[in-house]
């Protein structure tokens, strides 16, 4: 072995991988290199382990008496055996053991997340701002969330999939993808509700698509002046919040500093504020101590906007309510990245390796955590993250599920396809998730769609995670596999925000959108006829599960009802449906690969939730919903 893949090897990199097709590529020294050169592997000193609950723990240290700390800080004498073993703890939890003048953090895991409530449940995916409410407005928030939640919950609803709520850039109206945040530790402070402090902004209809570009500065603008104007009962509230909450001064000075500076990200400001801790720094923050505590307000007012909407979907009477989405990774500017620098990968950025549907491989120029200081620092980072998201959920979604064990890392200014993927600590990272999942009572889905390694909805699914399993995915040789036999350990899905919808799959406005953007091939009528001959295909998978009669219907309304219909038949504890398949519209949130020229993130709903939900086509589908059993 040479000393470059000894290295490699030694770091995680993995200098071979299979393609889709199941053809084998091996990463080229160059990009090995480039790769290494930007990874800080040290892991000495770390003192973290994860284990599970029930079984005797593996330490890395010799035979002795010992000292664990539970959480309550009450304190257990123990012994570590001969063999390096202690044993086992039953209680899940964290723990510290001091052995030897040495402290170790124990992890105990439960060994499976928490489950579904028990039979069935459905629910909706919805994109936040798409929505609207009682309450004209240029986009939906969180108040207009906790308004849909009622409405949900009214029509049999147990859960609401919503888009990711991370902090994004709050000056920057450009960048308003909900995958690409500022950080994930930190919530969209433009989604927040303003008439929880009793200000409501001036009503908006804001038409068909969202003009971010108009309608994030003017809720800014209204923000700042609720806050300038707050009573002092509000203010004195916040402030005693804010006084247990330190790191929303630490995400407040980041967006002030990108507020004043006017640039894309961090490493564009003058070179003394690059450190957080600089005097520089310090001084901008007294300085602009106003502005400061603006951006303290707004993640204040973001995460009481977050609680009043997961209590509305649960005193409504859902059994699950809110299930958040965790984004795979963060922008290399942002807020994280700033702060916190040695949590990420820097100088790489994450993406997807060539395959026949990118043959060119895919860039999502965003970073993510290293495997190497989740390691070093305890995985801090990973469990504030996972908190993060869970404080007001009842479950989590984990985008691009696979990015668990491995991810496909290219060095900065490399091309997709100059990449290779790098380990991360699956295991421990599946037990964390197990544990924080029992702290907060809620259910974990793994988005494990495409190419998976053998072996990885296997693992998944004995840690209790649920994955995803996407009608327009799940097909064998003879057509649509019966949903009758699909995953019992899955969410049931017609689709998701990155598919075409229901009505837009049978209308062929995916076809007509890949041809429109040079996304396809070059001979849009043999897709079309090919279509045909899957719409027909669907059609058969329908009647044979006794949901759907008839010739093929021309009109899509009749498909959706039957399509719907199929999927509930799934053995999988919760079917989720997005909202644009229950109201049968055929535009999607998101065509993947693209930015400006498909209006991703800005499509809106033409009424209230409470609205669509009444019309006769809509209810006839929730029903079917709500009344579903096991074929």
């Amino acid at each position: 072995m040479t000393d470059l893949a000894k290295r490699a090897e030694d770091a995680g990199i993995h200098r071979d991988w299979e393609d889709a097709d199941g053809r084998r590529h091996r990463v080229t020294d160059d990009v090995v290199r480039a790769i290494l050169d930007t990874l800080d592997t040290q892991i000495e000193g770390a003192r973290f382990i994860t284990a599970d609950a029930g079984l005797p723990i593996a330490l890395p240290t010799r035979a002795g008496p010992a000292t664990l700390t539970l959480e309550d800080g009450t304190e257990r004498a123990v012994m570590v055996a001969a063999n390096g073993t202690m044993p086992a703890i039953d209680c899940p939890g964290y723990y510290r053991l001091d052995i030897h003048g040495t402290s170790i953090t124990l992890a105990v895991a439960p060994r499976r997340c928490v489950a579904p409530p028990p039979g069935h449940s459905w629910g909706a995916a919805i994109q936040i701002p798409a929505l609207r409410g009682g309450r004209c407005s240029a986009y939906g928030d969180l108040g207009t969330l906790a308004e849909a939640t009622r409405a949900f919950a009214a029509a049999g609803a147990d859960a609401v999939a919503i888009s990711p709520t991370h902090a994004l850039f709050p000056d920057d109206a450009r960048r308003f993808s909900p995958y690409a945040p500022s950080s994930r530790l930190f919530h969209h402070a433009l989604l927040a509700d303003p008439t929880l402090v009793g200000v409501a902004p001036a009503e908006d209809d804001g038409g068909a698509l969202i003009d971010w570009q108009r309608a994030l500065p003017a809720r800014l603008a209204h923000l700042r002046r609720a806050f300038d104007q707050a009573p002092h009962d509000v203010l004195a509230q916040f402030d005693a919040d804010r006084a247990e909450r330190q790191d929303w001064n630490e995400h407040a000075r980041y967006d002030a500093l990108h507020a004043h500076f006017g640039v894309c990200g961090w490493q564009d400001w003058p070179a003394a504020y690059h450190d957080p801790a600089s005097p520089a720094v310090g001084h901008f923050a007294a300085d602009h101590a106003s502005d400061v505590s603006f951006y303290a307000f707004l993640q204040w007012l973001a995460e009481r906007s977050l609680a009043r909407a997961q209590a509305a979907a649960r005193d409504a009477g859902m059994r699950i309510g809110l299930i958040a989405d965790l984004a795979v990774g963060m922008d290399a500017g942002g807020s994280h990245a700033w702060s916190r620098r040695g949590d990420l990968l820097t100088g790489l950025s994450i993406g997807a390796p060539p395959d026949p549907l990118g043959p060119q491989g895919q860039n999502w120029g965003i970073t993510a955590l290293s495997p190497f200081a989740m390691r070093r620092t305890g995985f801090d980072a990973f469990i504030r993250t996972v908190r993060a998201a869970l404080t007001h959920a009842g479950g989590l979604r984990i985008d691009h599920a696979l990015g668990l064990k491995r991810l496909w890392v290219i060095p900065d200014g490399g091309k997709a396809s100059d990449g290779a993927y790098l380990t991360m600590p699956f295991d421990d990272l599946l037990r964390i998730l197990a544990l924080e999942s029992h702290r907060a009572a809620a259910i974990v889905i793994g988005e494990d769609l495409g190419t998976v390694p053998p072996g990885f909805r296997d693992t998944m699914a004995a840690r209790g995670m649920l994955g995803m399993r996407v009608l327009p995915f799940e097909r064998d040789a003879q057509g649509f596999t019966p949903a009758n036999r699909w995953d019992e350990q899955a969410v049931a899905m017609t689709g998701t925000h990155d598919t075409a919808t229901l009505a837009g799959w049978w209308s062929c406005r995916d076809i007509m959108w890949n041809y429109k953007l040079k996304r396809g091939g070059n001979d849009e009528p043999a897709d079309r006829l090919r279509r045909i001959g899957e719409k027909k295909a669907l059609w058969t998978a329908c009647e044979a599960a006794g949901v759907a009669d008839g010739p093929l219907p021309g009109d899509a309304a009749p498909a959706i009802d039957a399509a719907i219909a199929f999927t509930a038949q799934a053995p999988c504890p919760i079917t989720i449906v997005p909202l644009e398949d229950l109201i049968g519209i055929e535009e999607q949130p998101n065509l993947p690969g693209t930015t400006d020229e498909h209006p991703n993130w800005r499509r809106r709903m033409p009424d209230t939730v409470a609205a669509l939900l009444a019309r006769p086509d809509v209810a006839r589908r929730t029903a079917l919903l709500s009344a579903r059993t096991p074929a």
